[in-house]
């Protein structure tokens, strides 16, 4: 499954379903569901303008989105307009490209895994089962009973 790391504290506001644009300075082709990694590197000076606590999961996956459509921007003023949807301070108005997300969805249980540059591939249990929501509930319990006693 495709997988893309989000700094924190903008990969908890993805998943909390309150950032449903993610800026960047690349397009996709890509539509449909991915993981979302939260890297270790928490940007302090977001959390303090969004005044949130900076506890967050770091070096995990820790939930999941479903990128459905890419809005080119074509200028700043644009990128503006679209602030209570991708939250982004000033630094990141240079972005052009707006990752429209849905259907956001934290793990009970995050997974721990090294993060890459730009959307890169994680192999998760095979399965034969086809409704994406309830394979998310499998992995979820399997993650959760082999952390059990290790926190």
């Amino acid at each position: 499954m495709k997988c893309l790391s989000v700094s924190q504290p903008f990969a908890n506001l993805i998943i909390s379903g309150k950032k449903t644009i993610e800026l960047r300075k690349w397009n996709t082709n890509f539509r449909g569901d991915f993981l979302i990694h939260a890297p270790i590197k928490i940007r302090t000076d977001d959390c303090k303008r969004l005044k949130m606590n900076m506890k967050f999961v770091t070096g995990a996956i820790i939930g999941k989105a479903e990128i459905y459509d890419v809005k080119k921007y074509n200028s700043i003023k644009e990128v503006k307009m679209d602030q209570k949807s991708h939250l982004a301070s000033k630094n990141f108005h240079d972005r052009i490209f707006g990752f429209k997300l849905k259907n956001a969805k934290a793990l009970r249980i995050p997974i721990p895994w090294k993060g890459q540059l730009g959307f890169f591939d994680v192999d998760l249990p095979k399965t034969k089962i086809k409704n994406t929501e309830i394979v998310s509930d499998i992995i979820d319990e399997e993650y959760r009973y082999q952390w059990i006693g290790h926190h």
